[in-house]
């Protein structure tokens, strides 16, 4: 039977991890992630890019630090954001699980397709 704190941890990361996807499924914060992973900006500098208010940015940063993508210093009055990609390995290792399945999968059938060849024209 699993225990109580095994359960919590467990729904703790995929919490986490829906955090992530959720963050990353919308292309304006990947390409915030892209800009952010270069250098530090502040919202700012980081709405320039992009044909949305400055609000938006703000809404987006705020996703983005939900699930922990991005950090926040203030220096002054203005807030500058960073990409924290740590979290992103959670989602990696996640997906490695059936990247292991997959290959699996076509070692499975490569191997009955060059044992069978006549099967398969």
């Amino acid at each position: 039977m699993e225990s109580s704190s095994n359960r919590l941890a467990q729904q703790a990361r995929d919490t986490s991890l829906t955090a992530i996807y959720s963050a990353v499924a919308d292309p304006t914060r990947r390409e915030m992630m892209e800009l952010l992973g270069t250098r530090e900006l502040s919202i700012t500098a980081l709405a320039r890019h992009f044909p949305v208010s400055r609000v938006a940015i703000s809404k987006h940063l705020t996703v983005l630090a939900q699930a922990g993508l991005v950090e926040e210093r203030k220096i002054g009055r203005e807030h500058r954001y960073q990409l924290n990609p740590a979290p992103l390995r959670q989602a990696q290792e996640w997906l490695a699980h059936y990247e292991q399945f997959w290959q699996e999968k076509l070692m499975t059938l490569k191997a009955q397709v060059e044992e069978h060849p006549e099967d398969y024209p």
